[in-house]
């Protein structure tokens, strides 16, 4: 941290919101300069969200400059929710909801012929559509069964059979642009993610026994400075967690894209195998157990005392030694 930084963290010391806000803006800088640098998570979003305006854009040229057709929105709409993660999620997330717009249209086109007016079809439609939308067939695209409802009756047009089947026609169009942009356009490919959890936990690792370390001896140690070892133990779990989670992803991400890959020369680089990530889920476990452990021998009310001079010294030296090999295993998981 520079010392301009520095001193402008101390002046915003106590001032709450103003320190949230430096905090957060710091976080977008370093987030536009890791885009800028190279390959990575943030790049990846960058690209991820060009791609979302590209197919809106595209759906909309084509349904809307080229077709000229009055109820375009549909299309560009669809295109733009359905750059997903993974092309895989594209296309079953396609499926769910355009099976949910069909169902909004449908009982909108239902309600407004039995209430005969659009305030009323709305009334008597939302209230069903919105406990359709908690189906689970549905998954997190349930919501479009009553905004789609929404848009049909709101556009102020009688709605018909032909309407809402060109409705539903508009929104296959933005599916089948938005699925088609995710695959064929740099497909999402989240291996990265897998390297860079696993490199990062290996440094937190090292990080947190380091501290420690240092700790035990060159400070005093007391029930302070274990409850600092007990919040960074529980971030290693929350990162063993988002290792997990990475894990997922590139699976999911490597489904109905290999070929696509293939033709465009891209091959996924090689993971890391799956016991490397129960080989650090136990060294988190033993961290976790070791801070747990001087957590409760710091205690001042217990007995026998925590130990002192030479063994401690040792041990000390013992954690010093096994934080530098998890920092020598950090380079090996480093994404490439």
């Amino acid at each position: 941290m520079t010392a301009g930084a520095h001193t402008l963290r101390q002046a915003l010391r106590g001032r709450r919101p103003a320190a949230a806000v430096w905090w957060e803006a710091r976080a977008v800088g370093r987030a536009v300069r890791a885009a800028w640098r190279g390959p990575g998570r943030e790049r990846d979003l960058v690209v991820q969200s060009l791609k979302a305006a590209g197919a809106a854009l595209i759906a909309w040229a084509v349904a809307g400059v080229w077709l000229d057709d009055p109820m375009a929105l549909m299309a560009p709409w669809v295109a733009l929710v359905l750059v997903q993660a993974t092309v895989y999620s594209s296309v079953r997330q396609a499926g769910q909801q355009f099976a949910a717009i069909c169902a909004g249209a449908v009982v909108a086109s239902a309600a407004q012929a039995v209430a005969e007016d659009n305030t009323g079809a709305l009334a008597l439609s939302l209230p069903v559509l919105m406990l359709m939308a908690n189906w689970s067939r549905f998954g997190r695209q349930g919501i479009y069964t009553a905004t789609t409802a929404v848009f049909v009756l709101a556009s102020g047009t009688t709605v018909s059979a032909a309407a809402v089947g060109h409705r539903v026609g508009q929104a296959a169009l933005g599916a089948v642009i938005g699925v088609a942009v995710n695959a064929l356009v740099l497909p999402p490919i989240h291996l990265r993610d897998v390297r860079e959890n696993l490199a990062a936990l290996a440094r937190e690792s090292g990080d947190l026994l380091h501290s420690v370390a240092a700790d035990l001896r060159e400070t005093e140690w007391d029930a302070q400075s274990a409850a600092a070892w007990s919040s960074d133990a529980a971030r290693l779990q929350r990162r063993l967690e988002a290792l997990e989670s990475a894990r997922s992803w590139s699976r999911e991400s490597l489904r109905l894209t290999s070929r696509t890959l293939r033709r465009l020369h891209r091959p996924p680089t090689a993971l890391p195998p799956e016991d490397e990530d129960q080989r650090w889920s136990r060294v988190t476990g033993n961290i976790t157990a070791l801070t747990r452990t001087l957590a409760v021998a710091a205690d001042e009310n217990r007995t026998p005392a925590p130990p002192e001079g030479p063994v401690l010294d040792l041990y000390a030296r013992l954690l010093r030694l096994l934080g530098d090999a998890c920092h020598a295993e950090a380079p090996r998981a480093t994404p490439r």
